[in-house]
């Protein structure tokens, strides 16, 4: 025989909301008698096997005619997910008139929405009485559109809000009906809403219900769930469950302690205290489980299992602890940042779009200001690894012993000053995305090798600690160093060269893609909101100056010319800003011989050393890769000695200078005389140069 359920609200409308809901969940088990106070008052005695209530003030006006020990329910309402979505989708700050058909009914809602996480939203609130308009243009309803003022010129009417879980569940309880919790429209309409109050525990508490016919809605939580007896055996359990568990059929009648070997059951029966999240083998794969127990009586009596990947969990932890430490580390810039249309341009970003499908090291090469960072970004954010983290690292920012807290973190107590609990580093923040180690070159040899083992390895340990974490980390490293060079003087580790060489990307100079020099240059000053011009003169000079220090120097003259408020640049404005040092050998080269072959040194910068070997030559003073340096930095010019050091040996291989061991040092050949263009002079010897 149907069960009689009382339903009583305010108005017809909601009745009818309620009434279809409650037909649609429960069906003919249930003989559905409404009543709304907008027909009328009550004013007799009340039979039924259930009353429900839309709210608490009906309950109270009614209360007077129910039964002795009737049983209860005051509806509690939530959203459907497509409406909270219609909310969600509204921007940050946004002001609304949150309409309803009464106060109470329009603050509740206000609640609701508060409590299910759309507080971005400023909710007025308005229902009829209020004289009063807050300044709004937009309006918010629950299924009562009647009632917006009618200035209001958008309204979203997201319609009637729906009845929670929790409602459903004690109605079924009261009726004993659970047996309904296990119909598939029970659980579609638990997955189509939102949950204010959630968790399976919580509804186990609410309805006290042990048997399986929980087991359509476990079937609606995200969450693996088993539920065993005292005994061990499984009576409950949902797809998940067994998806982690890798069991197929049913894991009703089963035992958990087969299921899941050296499960710890029995602390948690003895006990009546829940274990937390366990990492646990079944089957050769990685689970993690908590263990809650159902208290009845004040003993645990059956307990129930959550249970979960261990990749699932180690990606939540993931995120808590990017959140807890506050860095937000995400590429910035995608391949579209990169400006430039020169053909070199194009055909290195296709080369590092191919390299971001790899999981291999990548190196990025190229002098200061190139954009290797950008690159860097570009690849990650186009990478299966996008939506993980992206950190990056300056590995000249810092001292050796500080960069190495950073990348490998510290145990608690490992020094003086230690952060209580320890510190994770930033190869375990970076774990499943990309780690960026620009200016590779200037690693201390030590911390060469650590890094050598996490990258053969894939493995860390912290500072003070005595535990391997696991890292699934892709690494690009960057460097404007000569690593080669840098290699063969024994001041960067061969092994982690070729480790870190896996991908190589050589970005070019400004200077040998001047036909970008132009585009570049305006797409800088629209990003500046810049609005000068550039006569033909200042053209003409922005395309010969070599700039040494590319796209960065480049960015520097463009903010330079938008702080002088000039509608027309000439060339004199950019004399300040452009202007460099004459090099050491003056003279142009002349057409012949020039530095046609594949990997041969820049031609401005092996000019200069030449000219720098040449000047020492005339002056009869010693000189060496040190000296030729300090003379570039004199001459605005970016060469490191290792770079200096490459190209003395190509000079060398071409008979333009001579090359000699010990302190014989280097020395300038009549070839080399000759390649810079100056006069021939017989009577010159070549001087020896060291290199002090």
């Amino acid at each position: 025989m149907p069960k009689k359920v009382m339903l009583i609200t305010s108005f017809v409308g909601v009745a009818e909301v309620h009434a279809a809901s409650l037909k649609a969940l429960f069906g003919n088990d249930i003989e559905l008698v409404c009543h709304s106070f907008d027909r009328g008052n009550i004013d007799v005695r009340l039979t039924a096997d259930l009353f429900v209530f839309s709210i608490y003030p009906i309950y109270l006006n009614v209360k007077p005619w129910l039964p002795r020990n009737a049983k209860t329910v005051i509806i509690s309402n939530t959203i459907t997910n497509e409406q909270y979505e219609r909310i969600r989708a509204l921007p940050r700050g946004t002001a609304a008139l949150l309409v309803n058909y009464s106060v109470e009914m329009t603050m509740d809602t206000i609640s609701l929405l508060r409590q299910l996480g759309l507080d971005h939203i400023d909710y007025l609130p308005f229902y009829p009485g209020v004289t009063d308009l807050p300044g709004a243009e937009l309006a918010i309803t629950p299924g009562e559109a009647e009632h917006v003022p009618p200035s209001i010129r958008r309204v979203i009417d997201i319609g009637h809000r729906v009845i929670d879980e929790k409602t459903i569940v004690d109605i079924a309880h009261f009726l004993g009906l659970e047996g309904l919790l296990q119909e598939e429209r029970v659980a579609r309409h638990f997955a189509g809403i939102k949950r204010v109050q959630g968790g399976v525990a919580t509804l186990f508490d609410l309805t006290n219900v042990l048997e399986n016919q929980l087991s359509g809605l476990l079937e609606a939580l995200e969450d693996g769930v088993v539920v065993v007896d005292d005994a061990g055996t499984v009576y409950a359990g949902n797809a998940k469950a067994l998806e982690v568990l890798g069991e197929r059929g049913s894991l009703v009648g089963k035992s958990i302690g087969e299921l899941v070997p050296g499960i710890p059951l029995d602390q948690v029966l003895r006990s009546g205290l829940a274990v937390g999240d366990r990492l646990m083998k079944v089957k050769s794969r990685d689970v993690s489980l908590r263990l809650v127990p159902i208290l009845s009586g004040g003993r645990a009596s059956g307990v129930l299992v959550i249970v979960g990947t261990f990749d699932e969990k180690e990606k939540t932890q993931h995120i808590l602890r990017s959140q807890l430490l506050g860095k937000g580390h995400r590429a910035k810039y995608t391949f579209d940042s990169i400006m430039g249309r020169d053909e070199q341009i194009e055909a290195i970003k296709n080369l590092a779009r191919r390299q971001a499908r790899s999981n291999s090291s990548v190196l990025i090469i190229g002098e200061t200001g190139t954009g290797k960072e950008l690159f860097a970004h570009a690849i990650h954010d186009a990478s299966e690894r996008k939506n993980w983290q992206f950190v990056t690292v300056n590995c000249a920012a810092l001292p050796e012993s500080l960069l190495e807290s950073e990348l490998f973190g510290y145990a608690e107590g490992a020094f003086t000053g230690a952060r209580k609990g320890g510190k994770p580093g930033l190869f375990e923040l970076a774990h499943k995305g990309t780690i960026f180690l620009d200016e590779i070159g200037e690693m201390e040899m030590g911390l060469q090798a650590r890094l050598l083992r996490v990258l053969e390895s894939r493995e860390v340990m912290r500072i003070g600690g005595d535990n391997l974490i696991h890292v699934d980390i892709r690494v690009i490293a960057a460097t404007n160093q000569d690593l080669r060079g840098l290699v063969e003087e024994g001041r960067f580790r061969k092994d982690l060269y070729f480790r870190l060489n896996v991908l190589p990307i050589e970005v070019p100079p400004l200077r040998r893609r001047k036909g970008d020099i132009l585009p570049i240059f305006e797409g800088l000053k629209r990003s500046l909101g810049a609005g000068f011009r550039l006569d033909a003169e200042a053209s003409a000079a922005l395309l010969e100056h070599p700039w040494s220090g590319n796209i960065r120097e480049l960015k520097n003259c463009v903010e330079y010319l938008a702080c002088l408020e000039k509608e027309l640049i000439e060339a004199r404005d950019l004399q300040p800003i452009i202007r460099r040092a004459p090099p050491a050998a003056p003279k142009a080269l002349p057409a012949e011989p020039r530095l046609p072959e594949a990997g041969a040194p820049d031609e401005e910068h092996t000019r200069f050393v030449l000219g720098c070997l040449y000047d020492s030559y005339r002056q009869r003073v010693r000189a060496g890769r040190r000296s030729i340096q300090e003379s570039a930095e004199r001459a605005n010019l970016f060469l490191t000695e290792a770079q200096i050091r490459t190209i003395l040996t190509w000079l060398d291989r071409r008979g333009l200078a001579r090359l000699s061991s010990g302190r014989a040092g280097t020395a300038i050949t009549q070839a080399g005389i000759e390649w810079l263009g100056l006069a021939k002079d017989s009577g010159l010897s070549a001087l020896s140069l060291g290199d002090a």
